[in-house]
């Protein structure tokens, strides 16, 4: 019997594991019946690591031996939010004692473990998985996910959003069809927002938004700061985040404190946990827009993680949308029943679903003048290609530097860069060269670059595997910033392009005035010049509508220089 393919929540705080069984997705569970994992691993002086139930139990013991949330870390090039964690860090790796781990190498152990579970629970070998990430992992990150599945010995068929695979784990029997609906999926150490529509079995992505370094983590850490304990009081910390899980069903708890008892209220967790769910807000605001949607146009909205339990956050859902959120699903399962689905769409056990996810941001290159030539706009479906012709801007050019950029502003400066590589090609005049850009995003999200010399056939395939190292909070001010200066940024775009078009009309009239000769009239060329002095006035002073302007009136006025030139050359020609 061939070997099923897994669908693996790779969460921050939980991970599950399932398979398809007879048409249906199945949660596996651990030798002691539990489906939840929790993401943890201890490191002990000696033997193997732990993982899992018993390693989280060494969290309160030994806290700087035992790792957790060390998906935050993913992808990245230095330990961010290290000052959070009880565990060090050397660069991007984890220390334990004289040794480090890559957070890849760590979340591997993870996978291991459910890959050893899951085989004890069918009695025979799982090498294949769906992993999921939340959606605004970018392409470092998804890279780095798909190698810990690879390190934990699995071929790793699909590297799947999170809010997608929720969606697809309600949708198969809830939705009517071309329905659409809000993910918003509240998690341990991630949030993610994402408008989907199902229409005829495809699920597809209409936008996405959020923050890969919020969540229920930081609550945790709001609510100790109030209790006033030291981050070392890891067994006191434990007591209060059982606290904070019981007041989603109480309105009152007390949490021992040394040899007092400290009394918290689920008012007193409201208070201290509403700013941070309120930065959600704006994530999901700017999902709704950026699909076009009126909260009034959704059809569900459905909540995911296990910190969407609060009553607090239901609440907020509600104010953000106008509408009661869906719980039907368990909110700690449902990302890892849709990618199960996912492995059986991709096994062949499910049939007439298609996922298509999108791409959160734009990517392109930089041209020639700084600009940012936009090749797979934000929010494009994945997997996709999308490519443009490119030519040599300067004569005897022997080689195209491919500068590949990710953002939403129109000069590439204000942009984030994803790497660059040079293409070298024959010497050619201006503009007679030609290189083929082509961008493919796969299935997983990650991109490659293709860049071919259409003369020689020679080409490059990169893979962009290098970080974008920005905090979210930096994504968000980007986005904020391409609407806030959309207005100067067009007029520096359009600037830029008159400039070059002045940088090579100027010459060219300078020198047809002088072949020219006396075959102008004195009024002929006075007015060119006039014109020459405008343009270069406007050039100066920076002007993008006034330079475009210029231009245009030079234009009008060398059209008689030009067709004399044309008829010197005939003339010439002919002698």
């Amino acid at each position: 019997m061939a070997s099923p393919i897994a669908g693996i929540d790779l969460g921050t705080t939980n991970s599950l594991i399932g398979v398809m069984d007879a048409g249906f997705p199945v949660l596996l569970a651990d030798s002691d019946g539990e489906r939840l994992t929790p993401s943890v691993v201890h490191f002990p002086a000696t033997g193997e690591p732990l993982v899992g139930r018993a390693a989280a139990r060494m969290r309160a013991l030994d806290p700087a031996h035992t790792v957790y949330s060390i998906k935050r870390f993913m992808g990245r090039r230095a330990g961010e939010d290290a000052g959070a964690v009880s565990y060090e860090f050397a660069g991007a790796r984890v220390r334990i004692g004289d040794r480090e781990f890559s957070p890849e190498e760590i979340s591997a152990l993870i996978l291991r473990k459910l890959k050893a579970d899951a085989e004890r629970a069918l009695g025979q070998t799982i090498d294949r998985a769906v992993i999921t990430v939340p959606a605004y992992f970018n392409d470092a990150q998804r890279a780095a996910t798909k190698a810990a599945g690879e390190l934990a010995g699995f071929t790793v068929e699909r590297i799947l959003n999170e809010p997608t695979a929720a969606a697809l784990a309600y949708g198969l029997d809830k939705l009517r069809d071309r329905a659409k609906i809000a993910v918003y999926d509240f998690g341990g150490g991630t949030f993610d927002i994402s408008l989907l529509e199902l229409n005829q079995g495809v699920f597809q992505v209409l936008s996405t938004n959020g923050d890969t370094r919020l969540g229920g983590d930081d609550l945790d850490a709001a609510l100790i700061a109030d209790c006033g304990l030291r981050i070392a009081d890891w067994e006191k910390r434990e007591l209060v985040i059982a606290a904070k899980h019981r007041l989603s069903e109480e309105e009152f708890v007390e949490i021992p404190h040394g040899a007092e008892v400290y009394p918290l209220t689920r008012e007193r967790l409201e208070e201290l946990a509403r700013p941070i769910i309120d930065r959600t807000r704006a994530h999901c605001l700017r999902a709704l827009a950026d699909a076009k949607l009126a909260p009034g146009e959704l059809d569900a909205v459905i909540l995911v993680g296990g910190q969407t339990r609060m009553p607090l956050i239901r609440r907020i859902v509600t104010e953000i949308f106008g509408r009661q959120p869906d719980t039907t699903q368990h909110p700690d399962e449902a990302v890892a029943t849709g990618a199960t689905l996912q492995a059986g769409v991709l096994s062949g056990a499910v049939q007439n679903i298609v996922l298509l996810d999108v791409t959160p941001l734009s990517l392109g290159i930089e041209t020639f003048g700084g600009l940012m030539n936009v090749i797979i706009p934000r929010n494009s479906t994945i997997p996709l290609k999308a490519g443009e012709l490119f030519t040599n801007a300067v004569a005897g050019q022997q080689a195209m530097l491919i500068h590949v950029l990710q953002g939403e502003r129109e000069l590439a400066k204000d942009n984030w860069p994803l790497g660059q590589f040079e293409l070298p090609f024959e010497p050619a005049p201006k503009g007679q060269a030609r290189v083929g850009v082509q961008f493919e995003i796969d299935a997983n999200g990650i991109l490659h670059v293709l860049v071919r010399d259409t003369q020689t056939g020679t080409e490059k395939k990169v893979e962009m595997t290098s970080a974008v190292d920005v905090s979210d909070e930096a994504v968000e001010k980007m986005l904020e910033d391409s609407l806030e200066h959309a207005f100067d940024d067009v007029n520096a775009r359009i600037f830029t392009e008159a400039k070059l078009k002045a940088d090579e009309l100027l010459p060219a009239v300078h020198a047809g005035l002088k072949k020219a000769g006396d075959l102008l009239t004195e009024t002929e060329r006075t007015e060119i010049q006039t014109r020459q002095k405008e343009v270069e006035a406007a050039i100066a002073i920076g002007a993008a509508q006034p330079l475009k302007t210029a231009i245009a009136a030079l234009d009008r006025a060398t059209q008689g220089l030009a067709t004399l030139l044309i008829e010197k050359a005939m003339s010439d020609a002919a002698r």
